[in-house]
């Protein structure tokens, strides 16, 4: 697999100063964390589940999730689980004739369905990467943690869990402390298992009764906002403790009344055919979409959750490492620089400090590797429209 792999050789090359790794699911966990990218779910129970998966690894997905939980009735989760292990089959036969399959994980409801699953996957538990920990707390997640540690013993390989952090008590200030604290040293015991955390921004509105418009992001929600700032607090840390945390779901995928003036500014759109795509994003509710993936990552945020196939590009384009970027971290961390001091960019435009700017840089090389660096005319504008015509 590789990010903007879908799209031709040729193009990609005048794309990038460094294109896109390539890496499998057997790579580093903390390269798989950073790839994962638009996290794309998708019903268990679609009936052609298996050619929807090719499809969209044609289309450029890299990781997927297939959810048993929220997104399918309570009476269905027979049949999705039944329809899981048929789809396995059809994908692990027909492997040869087309793309990579993406990372795949199953979001679960009970622990019992992670060991059932496994087992009845049989050898076709080879495609997949790992599964999706509903409602995530201390108390809730340690049967999980446990069950997935079985289902390793019988799979005879690493399965990743993906910890989704929704609950009422990580939400309700009253016990968002101890929550927090709870779940940081229950994911801390199972680090070498728990790829990224991932936030459940749906069920936290839900609490209060809420829902935000296209025309506002997670971040304009101040309920929400405020916990997604204690969970980076307490778990994104940069020291080694810390972990990937992706980007909540946007809920928007069909043109509606709009309220507010867009979000894009024309500048960064050239004539033709960028403008045509520019009106595109608007009309679709796009530009909320892209306004929150740049919120996402300046609060520590790194991939998203998505559940339209149009919202992965836009993820992937603005997790491309911008040639400046780049140059501002190998600059920081050039070995002569290890004493600390201040640096003038290259770019002339900004102070680097080296001691403060080294953890920036470290992440920033990391998602350098997986997304690439773009040329230094290049910006998501190029990357987007490339990527839709491929």
């Amino acid at each position: 697999m590789r990010h903007f792999g879908h799209i031709p050789s040729a193009v990609r090359s005048g794309l990038f100063h460094r294109e896109p790794a390539e890496f499998t699911a057997d790579s580093p966990a903390r390269t798989l964390a950073v790839a994962l990218g638009a996290t794309l779910y998708s019903p268990a129970t679609r009936p052609r589940l298996a050619d929807d998966i090719r499809k969209q690894a044609a289309r450029g997905v890299v990781s997927m999730v297939l959810c048993l939980e929220d997104s399918i009735s309570d009476a269905d989760v027979e049949a999705g689980e039944a329809n899981l292990v048929h789809q396995f089959r059809d994908l692990a036969d027909g492997r040869t004739d087309g793309p990579d399959v993406p990372l795949l994980f199953i979001r679960v409801r009970e622990p019992r369905q992670i060991t059932d699953l496994v087992t009845r996957l049989g050898d076709t538990v080879a495609l997949l990467a790992g599964f999706v920990l509903p409602k995530f707390t201390e108390a809730r997640g340690s049967a999980f943690l446990d069950a997935l540690a079985q289902a390793e013993r019988t799979a005879g390989r690493r399965l990743y869990a993906m910890p989704v952090l929704e609950s009422p008590e990580l939400l309700h200030l009253e016990t968002r402390a101890e929550t927090l604290a709870g779940i940081a040293a229950l994911t801390d015991k199972h680090r070498d298992r728990v790829l990224a955390l991932r936030l459940g921004v749906t069920d936290f509105c839900s609490a209060y009764g809420l829902r935000r418009s296209p025309d506002m992001t997670a971040y304009d929600v101040k309920v929400v906002a405020h916990v997604i700032a204690d969970v980076v607090n307490v778990l994104g840390r940069a020291d080694g403790t810390g972990f990937t945390i992706t980007g909540p779901v946007w809920e928007y995928f069909r043109p509606g009344e709009r309220i507010f003036k867009p979000q894009l500014r024309r500048s960064p759109f050239l004539e033709g055919r960028a403008e045509d795509l520019r009106t595109a994003l608007i009309e679709h509710d796009m530009d909320g979409l892209l306004r929150e993936i740049e919120l996402d990552r300046a609060n520590g945020l790194l991939g998203k959750t998505c559940i339209h196939p149009t919202h992965v590009l836009p993820v992937h384009a603005l997790s491309v490492v911008s040639h400046e970027e780049w140059s501002d971290a190998q600059d920081i961390l050039r070995p002569e620089q290890d004493g600390g001091g201040v640096l003038r960019s290259a770019y002339t435009n900004k102070m680097n400090e080296v001691k403060p700017h080294r953890a920036w840089a470290e992440r920033t090389l990391i998602r350098a590797e997986v997304f690439g660096v773009a040329r230094e005319d290049v910006g998501f504008v190029e990357l987007l429209t490339a990527g839709l015509a491929g």
